[in-house]
């Protein structure tokens, strides 16, 4: 196993293969843990974690907050519409502040790209990326990738098609630079307009037609439209798009008996994906959001913990 040297996760796309693989397999040893009566360790005792997210969140900041206090770290959440930034102090000072209390990890989500980074070049504390704008999400990757090894066994080998808002969607890039690293073929699906220009690069393929995509896929991975980042109209209207690219159970027969279908939410049911799909007995949606915390438990104790 190598050692794990980082003390920020800012990003997919600075992990190697190796620590991705060491991120999942402390995961693994964490899962248990939420199975159990009591469900602490003691790996994280003494620390304090600070939860400071600028965008609406429900699973990330619980997910985020119930994986530290399972490690029997301290958390605090800060309200950012009633902190000192409503008064002009910038996001840096009041990150400064914060740390001048002595915490040790700060978990950030924000709405431009690059302010993890900024805090992780300006602080002595870890930062967690929880969401930057529409450029990363890396525990969503993670927590994914885990999700699809514990029930297919493998990653290497495996096709996953990710149908939805590819241009806005940090989940999607994420996914694509993470899996491809673990040896996944990814293929994205949308509307020409929300595909955006040298995702090839990256490494993905590049399909226009849901149905394709799904005779295709191993797993299909389905985004919402991202409306509160579109700064135009990129379809005519959402009725059409889940005309031509919504997922609903007729459209699945077309796939695999087993094709497996993930979300990482919120869900926009009847347009993405319909009903008897999101709760279906090919959906692991739910399972995505149960091996999330088991994954941020690991990146925190990877970054806080590991080396005492």
């Amino acid at each position: 196993m190598v050692e794990w040297n980082k003390r920020h996760l800012l990003d997919v796309e600075e992990l190697t293969k190796e620590e991705i693989q060491q991120v999942l397999d402390t995961a693994k040893s964490f899962k248990e843990v939420s199975s159990r009566d009591v469900k602490k360790v003691p790996a994280l005792r003494g620390k304090t974690v600070v939860m400071l997210f600028f965008e609406p969140s429900t699973r990330t900041r619980t997910s985020f907050e119930l994986a530290a206090k399972r490690l029997s770290a301290d958390t605090i959440n800060i309200a950012v519409s009633s902190s000192s930034m409503s008064k002009g102090e910038t996001i840096l000072d009041t990150a400064r502040n914060v740390e001048a209390m002595n915490v040790d990890a700060i978990v950030v989500r924000h709405g431009s790209s690059g302010v993890p980074q900024i805090l992780a070049n300006n602080l002595k504390s870890s930062i967690i990326n929880a969401g930057d704008g529409c450029r990363s999400h890396p525990t969503q990757a993670l927590l994914d990738m885990f999700t699809i090894k514990e029930k297919l066994g493998k990653l290497e080998g495996i096709k996953v098609g990710i149908v939805g808002d590819i241009m806005h969607s940090r989940v999607a890039r994420s996914n694509v630079v993470g899996l491809t690293k673990m040896g996944v073929e990814v293929t994205v699906c949308g509307p020409s307009t929300l595909i955006p220009f040298g995702i090839e690069k990256l490494g993905a393929k590049v399909c226009y037609s849901v149905e394709e995509v799904i005779k295709r896929s191993d797993v299909l991975m389905l985004l919402r439209i991202q409306k509160e980042r579109q700064k135009e109209n990129y379809f005519p209207s959402i009725r059409e798009y889940a005309m031509e690219f919504g997922v609903n159970a007729e459209r699945l027969k077309k796939g695999k008996k087993e094709l497996l279908i993930m979300h990482p939410g919120p869900m926009n049911r009847g347009i993405e994906i319909s009903s008897d799909v999101a709760d279906g007995p090919q959906s692991l949606i739910l399972e995505q959001v149960t091996n999330g915390v088991a994954v941020r438990m690991a990146v925190l104790y990877l970054a806080l913990g590991a080396k005492e």
